[in-house]
């Protein structure tokens, strides 16, 4: 009822009379009432005047499932959406639900979380109210060496969100890495479930700085305000960011790696640049000559023998 509430409102741009949507939605002035309430609490701020009723005059910042639903117009991903005030960590919300079979393209939303976390059990800086922290749950049909392919997909759908909502020009990092000007954007976090080799589904987190100020930042990051100046609306880019999710997941399950590997030399940071990458137990050292179809790093070692990168940290030398 919250929602049709909300789209009513939003779609009238006026005042509407409490009888008049009372009768349409089929509740009382006084159950009206106690909804509308219950929003200004959520941080909708409505107008009231006496015989002409309410009128919605702003929505909060926040990334409520409503406001995260409405006219995002994707097909599968953000169907069902999961929002928390608060929450120890979307991952591992996020692989609860997968194991409970959750549908492909549901997804978890958190304002803050106190156990966010990056690659190699990093952690993630969560602040209330500034960033982006979710996880989406996808269901691949492809064999569990193609799943570096995964993390590239995100990656490239972020950058792209990011120049269509802001302007600001973001780049990759291989493998999860999202800098602007070489400071750290936000990052990606790809877990996956399988048996033997074949994917269950995949946990794809993101962790993004939007509109966090400069002294909330820690060394070495940035955020969009802080390269804009001014805040941004957090709900607009995320839609965006799903929308171009969607459409390179369609465009990977129906043309290939090499459609989103093409995509992302356009964006990346690492190619053609000697680098080192660190493996839990092997580092290696080189030029990072190619993207493989499946999402790996191609690195040629001074011997020029080229090596095959499907994870690591990536430190670019020059």
């Amino acid at each position: 009822m919250r929602n049709k509430i909300l789209e009513y409102f939003k779609k009238s741009h006026e005042y509407v009379s409490g009888d008049e949507l009372g009768q349409h939605l089929g509740i009382s002035r006084q159950g009206l009432w106690k909804y509308i309430q219950d929003l200004k609490d959520l941080g909708y701020d409505f107008a009231a005047v006496p015989h002409l009723g309410y009128r919605l005059e702003s929505c909060p910042d926040k990334l409520l499932d409503f406001e995260v639903g409405y006219r995002l117009n994707t097909k599968f991903i953000g169907k069902q959406i999961k929002y928390f005030n608060d929450l120890a960590s979307t991952m591992d919300y996020a692989m609860q639900l997968g194991m409970e079979n959750a549908a492909a393209g549901t997804l978890v939303l958190a304002e803050s979380q106190t156990k966010g976390r990056g690659r190699l059990g990093r952690s993630w800086y969560s602040p209330k109210y500034k960033g982006l922290y979710l996880s989406l749950i996808l269901r691949p049909d492809m064999p569990l060496a193609q799943a570096p392919i995964l993390t590239l997909f995100s990656a490239v759908s972020v950058c792209e969100a990011v120049k269509a909502v802001t302007g600001v020009d973001s780049r990759i990092k291989w493998p999860n890495d999202i800098l602007v000007r070489q400071k750290k954007l936000g990052g990606i976090l790809t877990e996956v479930s399988a048996e033997t080799d074949k994917i269950n589904f995949v946990i794809i987190g993101l962790g993004l700085n939007v509109n966090n100020d400069k002294k909330d930042l820690i060394s070495g990051a940035t955020s969009i305000k802080n390269e804009l100046k001014e805040n941004i609306n957090r709900v607009n880019l995320l839609q965006e960011i799903l929308r171009r999710m969607e459409q390179n997941y369609l465009l990977l399950t129906h043309k290939g790696g090499p459609a989103i590997t093409e995509k992302w030399r356009e964006h990346n940071l690492t190619l053609g640049r000697r680098v080192k990458v660190y493996s839990q137990k092997e580092h290696y050292e080189g030029e990072a000559v190619n993207i493989d179809r499946d999402g790996s790093l191609l690195l040629r070692d001074d011997h020029g023998l080229v090596r095959k990168i499907t994870a690591g940290d990536v430190v670019h030398c020059r």
